[in-house]
């Protein structure tokens, strides 16, 4: 279903995919982003197949907003950036409604200390890249996992229209997308370190090693810098699981 939409945007949703089941949004936008056009969005009541980094599976029930972004900005310096960029729109969102998010590095939305929203980025470099968001709103997360995540409803006691939070972060993620296809690149990252859930705590980060130490500060590049026992150590987003100590 294609769906017209009175959205604030010029470019971000210009065509919005209404579908009310799907695998992935993300899937879904991969399999269309080479015929379409920048700024498409994908967007499903419920994703059966919903996934973060690393493939783990996530929750998507009716409720929620299970969305993704097909973008094609060309040469794309850092995709990591473009991860901070969504977080950012969201943390905008939140805020809009009376809710105060933090950027948990590389990928997440905490609130409280509980996750509210992950984005997933993927795609082709030089073709296309694809944003997906998922954003507990008005869906279920007491089925053991309330002690981990958190959703909009939850937090301010009632169900909140998904047509507006979704009008809102489309509004949010285009202005901080323009900012990043200007160059702006510094303005994005102070902006992801004021917001950061991380910096200045102990983290423990597991991959092939493991490294624990306190996170000091954000590299232009996205890499998380963080102070240990043994020296400083740059740890590059899509490597690590991040765990706080």
């Amino acid at each position: 279903m294609i769906v017209v939409l009175n959205l604030d945007t010029k470019l971000i949703g210009r065509k919005v995919v209404f579908l009310r089941e799907v695998d992935s949004t993300n899937e879904y936008a991969k399999r269309i982003a080479p015929h379409e056009e920048e700024g498409t969005v994908v967007i499903a009541e419920r994703q059966h197949s919903g996934k973060g980094r690393r493939g783990r599976y996530w929750a998507s029930p009716e409720g929620g907003l299970w969305m993704s972004v097909i973008l094609k900005p060309g040469r794309c310096e850092s995709l990591t950036l473009l991860v901070f960029a969504a977080a950012l729109a969201v943390t905008d969102t939140l805020e809009e409604f009376g809710i105060k998010g933090r950027i948990k590095w590389p990928n997440d939305v905490l609130v409280n200390g509980k996750k509210i929203c992950g984005i997933l980025t993927e795609g082709r470099i030089g073709d296309y890249v694809v944003v997906g968001v998922g954003l507990n709103v008005n869906n279920d997360v007491s089925n053991g996992l309330s002690r981990i995540a958190t959703s909009m409803k939850t937090l301010k006691g009632s169900e909140i229209s998904v047509l507006h939070v979704f009008r809102s972060l489309l509004r949010n993620f285009e202005r901080w997308y323009n900012l990043y296809l200007s160059g702006k690149h510094e303005e994005v990252l102070r902006a992801t370190k004021d917001r950061s859930a991380v910096l200045g705590r102990e983290v423990r980060i597991t991959d092939d090693v493991e490294i624990v130490g306190r996170a000091v500060d954000i590299g232009e590049d996205g890499a998380l810098i963080v102070e240990t026992p043994s020296g400083v150590r740059r740890v590059l987003y899509g490597d690590v699981s991040l765990r706080f100590v």
